[in-house]
């Protein structure tokens, strides 16, 4: 089986597994992982993001297989400009 053939029959929650032990740097069993596999793991969810999310979302990797990068102004864009938090007065507290 080649590579893009493993990830694209790769389920969601092995994706969100392997999302999750790429953050923490730990299997789910609170293992360490070692440098290879740290550095497999990083390949397989980034060809996962790549080949089956289609990520359009900041620092993943696009289907063209490049780094999605984006400028302040794009990534501002994506947010309503109207939203606002909650404002209170200093005798409201």
């Amino acid at each position: 089986m080649d590579f893009k053939a493993l990830v694209l029959a790769m389920s969601p929650d092995t994706y969100q597994s392997l999302l999750d032990t790429v953050a923490t740097g730990r299997w789910a069993d609170g293992v360490a992982l070692s440098d290879m596999q740290k550095e497999h793991t990083q390949q397989l969810v980034m060809a996962y993001q790549a080949y089956v999310l289609k990520s359009t979302e900041p620092y993943t990797i696009g289907a063209d297989g490049q780094m999605v990068v984006k400028s302040k102004a794009e990534m501002k864009k994506q947010f309503p400009q109207d939203s606002s938090i909650a404002r209170f007065a200093h005798d409201d507290l």
